[in-house]
């Protein structure tokens, strides 16, 4: 696909994912539409952070994703849209449910609904590997059940519905993109590797995590945003629910140990229950199967943990003003 000129639009686009793609797709020359959250301040999220090359040559939108007419307005004259608005945070979901439905699955038919009225060529829509909670096999393919074991995850796999069945129903041209656990520069410091390394980063020779037995798929935020955009360029990919991990999977614990490494640092992980998902919520083990998006995208990772963990830490060393580290991020 040339994407030289291309009408798009990327909701949740002042995110951590959403600012990343945002910022491939205008160097791709694309004509980009970016959906922020509308705030007094105009707080444009990551995107105030972008060098003014790229600032400039970006169209902000302000609006709520719960807005449907808004919704409409932004998707208005788009050919395509990357759906990435949501309420993520799980342990948040816990205090406040009814604001993930509201978000992320009515925001989501908002998207839908739009997308239909104006007959756009392609809505990647965004999923998650929490939507298959803990494996019941590994590795997970996409047709692994679906298991709601958080407020956030049950919302995800009711967005996910919607997207399937404006696919089924009016033959609407969405695909839905799984990425399993991203990390990189801009991640909120409530996913687990900002934490480690922020508290790490302060000096702190004590750290305090949650549960450090569960096993995750880690992606870098480059390897996951190319998903993005092959899902869209390929025209095989509507109605498809495609997978976009390593099949590679690291303890939480195994994990603290490669940053301490990696930062050269000597910390002692305290146990933490405030950050303890409750029992039958945790999911244990994560391992993503990608045959699919390397067949059907060729879709491969391209950055190795190491790697990605080392570029990640660099980017936190000179950017801990955005952050907040002695405040638990829910």
């Amino acid at each position: 696909m040339n994407w030289t000129g291309k009408k798009v639009l990327v909701t949740g686009s002042c995110g951590f994912i959403g600012s990343h793609l945002v910022e491939r797709l205008v160097r791709l020359g694309a004509d980009v539409r970016a959906f922020v959250y509308y705030n007094s301040f105009n707080n444009w999220g990551w995107i105030d952070s972008f060098p003014k090359e790229i600032k400039n040559n970006i169209e902000i939108f302000s609006g709520n994703i719960r807005d449907a007419y808004r919704v409409s307005q932004a998707v208005k004259d788009r050919r395509i849209v990357f759906h990435l608005a949501a309420l993520i945070a799980i342990p948040y979901s816990y205090f406040s449910p009814e604001s993930y439905v509201a978000t992320n699955v009515v925001g989501t038919l908002n998207v839908l609904q739009a997308a239909r009225e104006f007959k756009l060529e392609k809505i990647v829509h965004t999923s998650t590997s929490e939507v298959y909670g803990t494996a019941q096999y590994v590795p997970i393919d996409e047709r692994h059940p679906l298991q709601g074991q958080s407020p956030y995850s049950a919302t995800k796999i009711g967005a996910d519905m919607m997207a399937e069945s404006f696919y089924r129903s009016f033959n609407l041209p969405v695909a839905i993109c799984r990425p399993f656990n991203t990390y990189g520069p801009r991640q909120s410091a409530r996913a687990v590797i900002p934490t480690i390394t922020i508290q790490t980063l302060q000096g702190r020779k004590r750290i305090r995590l949650g549960s450090v037995h569960p096993t995750r798929d880690f992606n870098y935020v480059g390897d996951i945003v190319a998903g993005f955009i092959k899902i869209a360029e390929s025209p095989d990919t509507p109605g498809q629910v495609i997978n976009i991990g390593s099949n590679q999977t690291i303890s939480v614990g195994e994990l603290v140990d490669k940053i301490k490494k990696i930062m050269q640092a000597e910390v002692e992980v305290v146990y933490d229950e405030a950050r303890v998902r409750p029992k039958n919520s945790e999911v244990e083990r994560l391992q993503a199967d990608n045959k699919k998006a390397r067949e059907l995208l060729n879709w491969k990772p391209e950055v190795k943990l190491t790697q990605g963990l080392e570029q990640t830490i660099d980017w936190m060393k000179h950017n801990l003003h955005y952050y907040k580290p002695d405040i638990y991020n829910l």
